[in-house]
């Protein structure tokens, strides 16, 4: 049994400033709009390493040719798995993501392997997604995120702003 989709389309970030990470994206690598967005009470349903827990952070995408760019600031005081791996104040490189399309075989697939589902949940009204614990073996985690056109819609905005941006408007709000 295979997982749904091995095509990596996203690499994230955990970083200690969201402003100033993205700032550094836009300035220095050319790389923007960004879209941001705050998730307080968005998360549910979240289990850590098979413990209910809760889930917050502000994250904010852009698109860097093919590759989607996320930045993720953690404000959970609780364990999950952005802070299994950067204490407060520290960050860097966390995960790449990938599509499923049945995230409970995806989650068997990876168990099979002797990977350990990291983070669970579910975005309020929306999609499941699940962080599987790859760090000693690729230097980061596996996300999968549920496809739904919803999704889909909202990536591809963030994709097609990218097309010939002229640095206008760096930062945005998801509306």
């Amino acid at each position: 049994m295979l997982p749904t989709d091995c095509t990596v389309f996203q690499n994230a970030w955990v970083v200690p400033d969201l402003d100033t990470a993205m700032r550094h994206w836009v300035d220095v690598m050319k790389v923007g709009p960004f879209f941001v967005a705050e998730h307080k009470d968005s998360i549910v349903d979240v289990m850590h390493r098979g413990v209910a827990g809760a889930l917050s952070m502000k994250v904010a995408l852009a698109q860097a040719g093919p590759v989607q760019i996320e930045l993720i600031e953690v404000l959970s005081e609780g364990p999950n798995c952005y802070r299994d791996i950067y204490a407060p104040g520290q960050g860097g490189f966390h995960h790449m993501c990938v599509w499923t399309h049945d995230i409970d075989a995806d989650t068997a697939y990876y168990a099979g392997k002797g990977i350990a589902a990291a983070t669970q949940g579910r975005l309020v009204g929306s999609i499941r997604f699940a962080y599987y614990d790859t760090f000693a073996a690729l230097g980061g985690m596996i996300e999968v995120i549920e496809h739904t056109p919803e999704v889909e819609a909202m990536f591809g905005a963030v994709r097609d702003a990218s097309i010939d941006w002229d640095g206008a408007d760096p930062i945005r709000q998801f509306s």
